[in-house]
């Protein structure tokens, strides 16, 4: 399966962004991609959180639909950061949509961990999702979904793994800071060492993120890897490799359950 990352600039304007994913898709459906992931909060990444309300939609709103037509259009998956909204409350969730090569919503996940770290409090305009992150069928692959700050947390990814995943996706808007280009390098390839597990990172560019989108192979292997510039990232995901690489490296076989609640 050929996997694309959509290293992009943040924008506040979801129809702009919109219009981004559509010649994104264009390019990757000419590169033979089958999955194309874009960051976290691509929806839009707004500059006031007080924004988040007016700009949330319900789960099939009008983002996700062109999001399902761009999905039909270049017969490819989709995942992508979107803003969901709350029945009755002011805050939104922060959320993964799954669409397929047909345009369907698979899956919609949202986050568990927030942000509330290094000067920024998530949890101020964004309340957590309250279920663990799914494994999907995506392109033919067992394919897990994290959202950035998951990313800190190893269990989420040994729980993904235990339930088949082969394939890790991490949209993001990793922050930029001190050291925090190495965190998030550091811990794509811990994640997938850990799990064995294809691991793949996906961040926005510009001045206040980090990029360096990322694909992890199970071995720790470094398949791709953007610089500071929007790119479309690609690599092929094998499953034999996940294979050949739980056979030489056992560690999810050899895990202790009966010590570990």
């Amino acid at each position: 399966m050929r996997l694309g990352l959509a290293q992009v600039e943040p924008c506040s304007n979801p129809e702009t962004n919109l219009e981004t994913a559509g010649l994104v898709a264009a390019e990757a459906g000419e590169k033979g991609v089958q999955l194309l992931v874009f960051p976290e909060m691509f929806m839009a990444a707004p500059d006031d959180p007080s924004d988040l309300p007016s700009l949330a939609e319900e789960a099939n709103g009008s983002f996700v639909q062109g999001l399902r037509h761009i999905a039909r259009t270049h017969l490819l998956s989709v995942v992508a950061g979107v803003w969901e909204a709350i029945p009755g409350h002011n805050k939104v969730y922060n959320a993964l949509a799954v669409i397929d090569q047909q345009g369907q919503i698979l899956e919609r996940y949202r986050k568990i961990h927030l942000f509330d770290a290094l000067n920024v409090t998530e949890s101020r305009a964004m309340s957590p999702g309250d279920a663990l992150p799914p494994v999907l069928d995506l392109a033919g692959v067992p394919t897990g979904l994290g959202i950035c700050y998951d990313l800190r947390f190893p269990e989420l990814f040994r729980s993904l793994a235990g339930r088949g995943a082969e394939l890790i996706l991490v949209p993001a808007a990793w922050y930029s800071g001190p050291f925090k280009e190495d965190h998030w390098l550091t811990l794509l390839k811990a994640r997938a060492l850990e799990n064995t597990s294809y691991v793949a990172g996906v961040s926005f560019t510009g001045p206040h993120f980090c990029a360096r989108s990322s694909i992890i192979d199970p071995f720790g292997v470094v398949m791709a890897s953007a610089g500071e510039m929007p790119e479309l990232l690609t690599a092929d995901i094998a499953r034999a490799r996940v294979e050949q690489v739980r056979t030489k490296v056992p560690s999810l076989r050899h895990t202790r359950p009966d010590l570990f609640s």
